[in-house]
């Protein structure tokens, strides 16, 4: 463990998020970890690509359906964009970096995977921990593998993640999400039709917190007895 001038070991919450989901996961399992003594970073990437970074840039959506069907074709190239980074992923060393990856169809989106195919993110990663934290409505699988598949390619080693999907099947989770994205309210039914909550719900964040225990104790090695009690 790489620690800061008093001691303790630091954790960075690196993350993209429109809703605010992923980083909500990712302040779960900050409390543990300042709970335990870490020093604790956030470090939001900014998506500011011209083409589709004004409609990303206000909550409730101004026209849902097409502001989110407007990145569908560079999500289906696994396109980067233009993002703005932090000064806290270059202020330091870190024993922790903790991965808050929002999904946009089915896969991860394009802010994040920006970042992690960039120079910064291989100064960041390498040789350092790193953990997924990924949110969606449905199909998480390939975000989740793809943290893991280009953290590992910038030099980082991969130590566990979790990850959750929103109420509802396929269809009622989709109206409870577009619901909440053109209005910014949860409601308990859209045009007449009863919906789900949508997002992450409170159980799920107690699972993030035990998550963050367990990854705590395993990082935070146990001090070595003095020689003079082992006579």
């Amino acid at each position: 463990m790489m620690d800061d001038a008093d001691g303790r070991p630091r954790a960075l919450l690196l993350y993209y998020t429109f809703t605010g989901q992923a980083l909500r996961v990712l302040e779960a399992a900050g409390e543990v970890f300042r709970e335990r003594g870490w020093e604790v970073q956030k470090a939001r990437i900014e998506f500011n690509d011209p083409r589709f970074g004004e409609r990303f840039s206000r909550f409730p959506m101004r026209h849902a359906v097409f502001d989110l069907l407007s990145v569908l074709p560079a999500q289906l190239r696994r396109s980067t964009a233009e993002i703005q980074t932090p000064d806290e992923l270059r202020n330091g060393n870190y024993d922790l970096i903790c991965i808050g990856s929002s999904t946009w169809w089915l896969t991860m989106n394009m802010p994040m995977r920006t970042f992690l195919r960039s120079d910064e993110a291989r100064k960041l990663l390498a040789g350092t921990p790193f953990a997924a934290f990924t949110v969606c409505r449905r199909y998480w699988r390939n975000n989740f593998r793809l943290v893991r598949k280009l953290g590992e390619k910038q030099g980082g080693r991969y130590v566990g993640g979790v990850h959750f999907e929103y109420l509802g099947g396929q269809i009622a989770s989709g109206l409870s999400m577009i619901s909440y994205f053109r209005s910014g309210r949860y409601r308990d039914r859209y045009f007449g039709v009863p919906i789900p909550a949508t997002n992450v719900q409170p159980y799920q964040l107690e699972q993030t917190r035990n998550f963050a225990r367990a990854l705590a104790d395993r990082l935070v090695k146990t001090p070595e007895p003095h020689p003079s009690r082992l006579s």
